[in-house]
């Protein structure tokens, strides 16, 4: 199947760069351009891109507003597109915003094709990208004066859990993968989405972005800590 992508940034020149890389791709077709966060969702709702490319910093209405009307917009429907956000490492502070607003994870623009493109492969398929390194320093940096998008959640929120999925959820926190996690557990790959599903049902949350915020946000996993 292939994979509808729309791109969204205000600079034309980083769209035609995207989309030589994207369209190099068997799989992959962009499906359309715009250039602020109107006009992506317009697009948006007149194309039904699988991925919408998202940058954050646009004239007029920016990448966050944008991906929140795209992912509410489209929640009643059938076809409901992933937003992969796009950032600098000096705009973290509005990436936490983003994964709040219901984009499926972020990348810096200085990524490299064969990562992007399989970010977009990843998102499209319904998982989420939390790119580890990245997200450690963006929670290190900005995890004590964000504001919660969890005021109700506590520490006894996770009582839900079973130690094997808390300590999952720890892992994933970390921003590692279910087969990382599967090595680091010593059990199969099945067995950890069992948990990582399991974890997203009792918690509530849309995916695995979600977690890792909850995790920092009640304490479980803690900036700076080590691997």
């Amino acid at each position: 199947m292939t994979i509808r992508v729309l791109l969204v940034d205000d600079q034309p020149l980083l769209r035609t760069g995207f989309r030589l890389i994207l369209e190099a791709e068997p799989d992959i077709t962009v499906v359309g351009q715009a250039g602020d966060g109107k006009d992506a969702q317009e697009q948006t709702r007149a194309l039904l891109p699988d991925v919408v490319l998202m940058d954050i910093r646009m004239p007029g209405v920016d990448g966050i507003e944008a991906t929140r009307r795209i992912v509410r917009e489209a929640a009643p429907t059938a076809h409901v597109p992933k937003v992969l956000v796009l950032t600098t490492f000096d705009l973290d502070e509005y990436i936490v915003e983003a994964l709040r607003a219901g984009a499926s994870g972020f990348l810096l623009k200085d990524v490299p094709p064969d990562e992007l493109v399989q970010a977009i492969r990843v998102v499209a398929a319904g998982d989420a990208i939390v790119a580890p390194s990245v997200t450690r320093r963006l929670l290190d940096r900005f995890s004590k004066r964000l504001p919660s998008a969890y005021e109700q959640a506590t520490p006894a929120r996770l009582d839900r859990l079973t130690e094997r999925e808390l300590e999952v959820l720890r892992l994933i926190a970390k921003g590692m993968s279910n087969a990382e996690i599967a090595r680091k557990l010593v059990v199969s790959e099945t067995t950890v989405k069992t948990h990582v599903g399991n974890v997203l049902t009792k918690l509530g949350l849309r995916d695995r972005v979600q977690a890792v915020v909850l995790a920092y946000e009640t304490g479980l996993a803690t900036p700076g800590a080590a691997s």
